[in-house]
Parts: structure tokens; C-alpha cells; sequence
């Protein structure tokens, strides 16, 4: 056993390698080379399809705009209003294309809001 190699016949390899029985290094499996592909697709289109099913997620909203005595914000990216409130600084209701109808629906709400003022009078 000269120059510190061992005499199992491999020639200084451990005895699994000198078999063949471990993989190459840095090779790849097999299946590894095609799932990341199919991976990357079935995400992407999955990514598509939310986007679809939901639309805008209204994320940009412009600063609020005053018109026929409202306030309201526009979505930058799709164009949709909402009303908003002075007061609280934040914007509320339903998303509307219309501005009409959004000031519509506020006043039917305003006129219930009244509405049900009178019929809880104190008992006096």
C-alpha cells in the first residue's frame, strides 16, 4: 500500500462509483428538464385566467375630481368612477362607468338615510 493508495483494486474511487452506481454530477434527471417548462406555462395561463375572470383590480386611482357637486376618482387603467368623501378622504359606493348613476343610487340612498331619520323619533 504504497503512496497512500488503498488496495481494493478501484484505484483510489470509493467502491459504489467505481461500479457505476451513483449518477454523473451535474447531470439532470430526466423528468426535471420538461416539468420546469410545463411548469412555467400552466402558470402563466393560470395567471391569465384570474386576470380575465377578475379584470381590473383598480390599483390607480386619479385624485378626486369635482363635478355637479360630487367627488369622485377615476381608475387610470380602465376608466371606471367611484364617488368619494371629502370628509374621511376615502371613496365609497359601487364602481360605476356612468357618473349619473353613481349620483343617482347616491341620492336614493340619501333619501332612505332621511327616511328612516323620521321613523326613529325618541319616545318623549
Amino acid at each position: 500500500m504504497a503512496d497512500g493508495v488503498k488496495g481494493d483494486g478501484s484505484g483510489g474511487k470509493a467502491s459504489g462509483e467505481a461500479r457505476g452506481e451513483y449518477p454523473e454530477k451535474g447531470r439532470k434527471s430526466g423528468r426535471a428538464s420538461w416539468l420546469w417548462p410545463v411548469g412555467m406555462v400552466a402558470t402563466s395561463l393560470a395567471g391569465v385566467g384570474v386576470l380575465l375572470m377578475r379584470g381590473c383590480w383598480h390599483r390607480r386611482m386619479s385624485w378626486p375630481v369635482r363635478a355637479q357637486g360630487y367627488s369622485y376618482q377615476v381608475c387610470l387603467s380602465c376608466g371606471v368612477k367611484r364617488l368619494f368623501d371629502e370628509k374621511r378622504f376615502c371613496s365609497y359606493g359601487p364602481f360605476r362607468y356612468d357618473l349619473s348613476e353613481l349620483i343617482a343610487r347616491e341620492k336614493a340612498d340619501r333619501g332612505n338615510l332621511v327616511a328612516e331619520r323620521h321613523l326613529e323619533r325618541p319616545a318623549s
